[in-house]
């Protein structure tokens, strides 16, 4: 099968990604091999392929797949072939770990992720355990059509559900008004769930391009985050693996207000006086995520609708897609389309 694989850790802009060929697996016991029809492209791709985080190389990235089962292991039940499922970035836990099967079960130490400790989405096969794969939703109303196409799917796979888990980490439902920083495949999921709850979103972000899509999926207010809004926020979530943002959303927040920060890397958080964090204000981050994470957020994501805003690029051209993420080129959520 054809592959994008990383052999060596380097900037983006040179290249760190080879398409090659490489050996199409197989699907063992309890396993189902999917037919990669879609992969998003995410900021841990990003990390991943600069060396800020560090798999064991080499490795074929990406986490926020969609396809069809082609293969079952033997004593795979749960999908049949030709259905369309989905993979996220949580690719397998230990049953033996004190969280398993809990609303904390992507806090054990014995896991793995796809795209990092397995090999993920930029191919044109995966082999998982049948368990961490996710039927995706159908549309009754339209003779069970599909709510979304296998592109607008994929950023849900990690984008949607990470953002999801970050929403419901910051404690939105005991307020109205949500802070968004950095402002990109998460965060353009999130402000549609938010304004759905009846939430007022306020959107903190330098990009033109990304103010314009915020405005015109219902922010409430736009602006930088060294600006000061209309109104106090409640809650906030900072999606940009910028630590300095955690302190210009206490600056702006609400007592008792929550700063998720949703990053899975994140530059230092710098000093900052404690009047910022008195009068029960606090911080708490956001890590990878559950299984029921991805079935709520499939599942909300489709009652909506949610809108994914997508830019697709072919599987030969992930270095460009990666480039363009670097460069915030990207409105919403790069994809990439395998043959």
């Amino acid at each position: 099968m054809h592959a994008q694989v990383l052999r060596e850790h380097k900037a983006a802009d040179e290249n760190p990604l080879t398409l090659t060929q490489v050996e199409t697996p197989r699907a063992r016991a309890n396993e189902i091999r999917i037919r990669i029809s879609a992969c998003g492209v995410c900021h841990t791709d990003l990390h991943i392929v600069e060396g800020e985080l560090r798999p064991t190389l080499p490795i074929i990235p990406g986490h926020q797949i969609v396809g069809v089962v082609d293969e079952l292991g033997e004593g795979a039940q749960r999908f049949k072939t030709g259905e369309r499922v989905g993979v996220p970035w949580l690719n397998w836990i230990s049953t033996d770990c004190r969280w398993y099967g809990t609303d904390r079960e992507n806090l054990c130490d014995d896991i793995r992720f796809t795209g990092f400790d397995v090999n993920g989405g930029f191919a044109e096969y995966i082999t998982l355990d049948e368990n961490f794969a996710y039927a995706l939703p159908e549309n009754p109303a339209k003779g069970a059509g599909q709510v979304f196409s296998d592109g607008q799917a994929a950023p849900l796979l990690c984008a949607g559900v990470i953002g999801f888990r970050a929403l419901r980490l910051s404690e939105i439902d005991r307020g109205e008004r949500l802070g968004l920083y950095g402002f990109g495949a998460s965060a353009h999921i999130v402000l549609q769930i938010a304004r759905h709850w009846g939430k007022e979103v306020y959107v903190f972000t330098r990009s033109k391009e990304h103010k314009r899509l915020a405005r015109e999926l219902g922010a409430t207010w736009v602006g930088e985050s060294n600006q000061v809004p209309p109104h106090k926020i409640d809650s906030a979530i900072n999606f940009a693996p910028v630590g300095e943002l955690v302190v210009s959303a206490l600056r702006v927040m609400e007592k008792g207000g929550t700063v998720v920060h949703a990053g899975v890397y994140s530059t230092p958080i710098p000093q900052f006086d404690y009047q910022w964090l008195y009068e029960e204000r606090s911080i708490r981050s956001a890590a990878n995520s559950t299984r029921r994470d991805v079935q709520d957020l499939l599942q909300v994501a489709a009652e909506i609708p949610v809108r994914t805003e997508i830019q697709v690029y072919p599987l030969a051209e992930a270095n460009r897609a990666l480039q363009d993420l670097r460069h915030s080129r990207v409105q919403g959520a790069a994809v990439l389309k395998i043959s």
